[in-house]
């Protein structure tokens, strides 16, 4: 079976219980997920870069870790094919909150050997990072020429992405990165 569907998780008013203790007594979470997003950074950092591009989030989203790193895959290609060597990306949510599924037996007996939704708390199965409305996912620093090609590649990141999403541009001489 494969992941769930986004609609499933991208409530944001859910309780994130990401509690994790080596003391066992103290675990609300037995195991934690491995990560599926690794990189956060990329590109080349240099101090002249006169523009900074948001990818801004509309809304208030839970949104996955394979989720993150399929936009992040999508729009850091586009940019190195096109722009190599000109831009510095980061991703900004950091996937730490767990995601609990309690999976459910379908078929003949099954009403035997499950208890529904008695005691459901859920077993850990992923990692989402909450993003709240007005929020930057993904920023791009870069020169004023390369703004089209950047506005295009977060907006093939933002498919990738449950919600909506607009795309910010700001002018400047000191970023902080």
């Amino acid at each position: 079976m494969g992941i769930r569907p986004a609609r499933t998780i991208r409530d944001a008013d859910k309780v994130p219980w990401t509690r994790h203790s080596k003391v066992k007594k103290k675990n609300f979470i037995k195991a934690i997920p491995h990560q599926d997003i690794h990189t956060f950074v990329m590109g080349k950092r240099q101090k002249d870069y006169n523009v900074q591009v948001d990818l801004v989030a509309e809304q208030e989203y839970y949104h996955r870790d394979n989720a993150l790193e399929a936009a992040r895959k999508s729009s850091n290609g586009y940019l190195e094919k096109k722009i190599p060597e000109k831009y510095f990306f980061r991703v900004r949510p950091f996937p730490h909150h767990i995601i609990r599924e309690n999976k459910m037996v379908a078929g003949a007996g099954a009403d035997r050997i499950q208890q529904g939704m008695r005691n459901s708390f859920g077993r850990p199965v992923d990692k989402a990072a909450k993003v709240k409305k007005g929020q930057a996912v993904i920023t791009v620093y870069s020169y004023k020429e390369n703004v089209p090609l950047i506005k295009e590649a977060l907006r093939r990141a933002s498919r990738k992405l449950s919600g909506t999403f607009k795309i910010v541009v700001r002018e400047g001489d000191n970023f902080a990165f």
